[in-house]
């Protein structure tokens, strides 16, 4: 007798499906190979929240009910030659502006602030203000000196 065939409901983070024709006893190894021909080593396949690491494990040890879904995620392959032509503009990707790239510029303007009182006020600030004042000034200054060298 024929071993029944399953229908497994393969679906991508863009929210696509595709429809697997598979047996039981067909691997993970063997899905890989059908459906991602050439990609095996660049796709994920992801069951009830696990990963399937194991390519020999076979599809009925996973308990797969028909049209289970099995999501699917596609690395991008690594390290491949680029093809020839001309390149294309690029340039580094710009970094997200976030509250720690703008925690140093912000303390860089409140010292200047601070500074700039201490020197028009100078009868506010006692020496002890002026002395951690000039400690906070150093500390920040090695903290922007560590953060952007390269």
């Amino acid at each position: 007798p024929a071993e029944p065939t399953l229908v497994l409901r393969l679906k991508f983070l863009n929210d696509t499906e595709r429809l697997a024709r598979v047996r039981p006893g067909d691997t993970v190894g063997a899905l890989k190979r059908t459906y991602f021909p050439g990609q095996e080593q660049q796709v994920r396949l992801i069951y009830q929240g696990q990963l399937l690491r194991d390519d020999a494990q076979s599809l009925a040890g996973l308990h797969l009910g028909h049209l289970s879904v099995l999501h699917c995620h596609l690395s991008p392959p690594s390290a491949t030659p680029a093809a020839p032509g001309p390149p294309g503009p690029r340039g580094p990707a710009p970094a997200a502006l976030g509250v720690g790239s703008l925690a140093l510029p912000l303390f860089v303007l409140l010292l200047a602030l601070l500074w700039y009182l201490q020197l028009q006020h100078r009868h506010v600030f006692t020496a002890t203000a002026t002395t951690c004042l000039a400690g906070l000034t150093l500390l920040v200054t090695f903290v922007a000196f560590a953060m952007y060298r390269r």
